[in-house]
């Protein structure tokens, strides 16, 4: 089976990109810097590749040499503190043509490359639900790829499209050393989502041949309040 991670080369991208590679997939990595992408992907005995989703212009020359692709995983984020009272257009700018037309780009160029029962993950996030200061950009974005997630899946019928949109996943590398209890404290499991948790929802939509035009939430229940 071919794997394509975009964003593979750090956190729940490149866990997702082992996992993978170690049950034996063939497996491309993607990343902005070449280097690191290459390095990744030895690591991993994957192929990396550069991609960088915010210059969507770029993506078919970059992807052009890829064959044929059974699962597509979108993983590429990029992160943001922009507040409306102190707006940086240009960050926002940034993100939203990351994940939004950087993302459709990504699937635009690779669809034909498909197969009908091929599948394809991407990513968002749970400020889409649980906005925080500063996450004015973000918390629209991640709504944006739940939007997303429905006309690709109703466009590109029968690939099945899905996505996962955890909450904070509280053994990956970004959230290392931070205080964690008062999330932790707000969710009924009594702990937060694990990276292995993330991985393990992405597989299964990505698996799951009657899953389609879900947005799966990967937080354990976190409340409001």
């Amino acid at each position: 089976m071919n794997v394509v991670v975009i964003g593979g080369t750090a956190g729940i991208g490149r866990a997702i990109a082992r996992f993978y590679s170690e049950r034996g997939e063939d497996v491309v990595l993607s990343g902005r810097d070449a280097h690191r992408a290459d390095t990744v992907g030895k690591e991993l005995g994957a192929r990396g590749i550069a991609l960088d989703l915010s210059r969507p212009r770029e993506i078919a020359g970059a992807l052009a040499d890829l064959g044929h692709v059974d699962r597509l995983v979108l993983a590429g984020i990029s992160r943001d503190d922009n507040r409306v009272t102190d707006y940086d257009i240009d960050a926002a700018v940034h993100l939203v043509t990351l994940k939004l037309v950087g993302y459709t780009e990504v699937v635009h160029t690779l669809h034909g490359r498909m197969a009908p029962d091929s599948s394809i993950v991407l990513f968002g996030g749970q400020a889409k639900e649980r906005p925080y200061p500063g996450a004015t950009t973000v918390a629209t974005v991640n709504a944006g790829v739940t939007g997303l997630v429905h006309t690709l899946a109703t466009e590109l019928a029968p690939i099945r499209v899905n996505a996962v949109h955890p909450g904070i996943v509280g053994d990956s590398p970004f959230w290392a050393g931070k205080p964690l209890d008062g999330p932790r404290s707000r969710t009924p499991t009594g702990r937060l989502a694990t990276m292995a948790d993330v991985v393990d929802a992405v597989d299964f939509l990505l698996r799951n041949g009657s899953v389609n035009g879900v947005n799966l939430s990967v937080d354990g229940g976190w409340l409001l309040r």
